[in-house]
């Protein structure tokens, strides 16, 4: 299991429930979720898939609901 972490601005329940259908639309992701209690507002995803490949749908996809998403190295 791979854990892909980024930074985000989803900040609030309803910025969450904004992104919700972008990265349950996406079927190689087991589990996600934001940390909305620290600045950097992390997205954490599991995934079987590799980072790299991961990371790109996961961008794209947090990008297309109108939010900036950068990954953190790890």
């Amino acid at each position: 299991m791979n854990q892909i972490q980024f930074k985000t601005n989803i900040n609030c329940g309803g910025c969450i429930k904004s992104v919700t259908p972008f990265l349950n639309a996406l079927d190689d992701i087991d589990a996600w979720q934001v940390n909305t209690e620290v600045a950097e507002k992390i997205l954490t995803v599991e995934t079987e898939v590799s980072p790299n490949e991961m990371g790109h749908k996961v961008i794209a996809a947090v990008s297309e609901a109108g939010f900036t998403i950068q990954l953190l190295a790890g």
